[in-house]
């Protein structure tokens, strides 16, 4: 189920770039939120669920802050900057994040082994950035660490919630809290012509639909299936099915460096899955 949801994610830094090519990026980050309520909000009212109690509430704002606004509109803004098989490696330090997260909202305790794999992964990636940008990270670098940040607590929040919610429960009513107060902004900066061209607005449809809706279904559940630090792992591929995306989508050249990086990386992960992570 994890490994579903990151084959989902990772054609969603490809879908944006292709997107914001032609769209406002703050356009592309909240409008995806925006229409991603409307299939979450039927499934609600379909589904008669009864409303969270306050407590949940509370959770699932944190949530919406992580998933449905920070990581969305920060990484819809680095896209414009970088290429999408470069940030779709700086994103592997997200499994180490959403370990931490784990670790912070979920009383997870991931062993010492566990952590220096994670760890090893993530300093792969971050030398391939600091090998791209010639010593120094830029500031669309920066967003992605920061959309990194936002992701793994709102994944970390979520798959708490999933285990009394539901996994469809959580991202729907995610996205339904956060679409009212990104309804306006996001129609600000809509675009005021209609000369966009068609892959735009398909790329559009596939960050809102699948990146920011169907996707989260079987990623939580894998979650609190297996634990967030042992599955958050499974994140470490998402850099090599992203590379694979953009050369074939994008027609982006993947350099040996950045193969070499992201086979690397999967081996943390087959390394990782090994170690013990304790589990309340």
């Amino acid at each position: 189920m994890g490994l579903l949801g990151v084959a989902a994610f990772s054609l969603t830094l490809p879908a944006t770039r292709v997107a914001v090519a032609s769209l406002s990026p703050l356009f592309v980050g909240m409008g995806r939120v925006v229409v991603a309520a409307l299939p979450a909000a039927i499934y609600l009212l379909l589904n008669r669920r009864g409303w969270p109690s306050r407590k949940q509430f509370k959770s699932l704002v944190v949530v919406a802050l992580g998933v449905a606004f920070g990581f969305p509109v920060l990484s819809a803004l680095a896209m414009r900057e970088v290429h999408a098989s470069h940030a779709g490696i700086m994103l592997g330090v997200l499994p180490l994040a959403t370990a931490a997260a784990g670790a912070a909202f979920s009383g997870e305790r991931p062993s010492a082994g566990f952590w220096a794999m994670a760890l090893l992964g993530s300093l792969l990636v971050v030398a391939f950035s600091l090998k791209e940008g010639g010593g120094s990270v830029n500031w669309a670098d920066m967003a992605l660490l920061a959309a990194v940040a936002s992701a793994a607590i709102g994944y970390a929040e979520g798959t708490r919630l999933t285990r009394s919610l539901g996994g469809v429960q959580v991202i729907s009513w995610a996205v339904v809290i956060a679409a009212p107060v990104l309804l306006i902004p996001a129609g600000v900066f809509a675009p005021v012509s209609v000369a966009v061209p068609l892959e735009a607005w398909l790329a559009f449809l596939y960050v809102s639909l699948v990146s920011q809706f169907l996707g989260f279904i079987p990623w939580y559940r894998g979650l609190a299936l297996g634990g967030i630090a042992r599955v958050g792992q499974t994140q470490l591929l998402q850099p090599f099915f992203t590379l694979a995306a953009a050369a074939l989508f994008l027609s982006e050249s993947v350099d040996a460096l950045a193969l070499v990086i992201a086979v690397l990386v999967c081996l943390t992960v087959a390394v990782g899955r090994k170690m013990r992570v304790a589990t309340p």
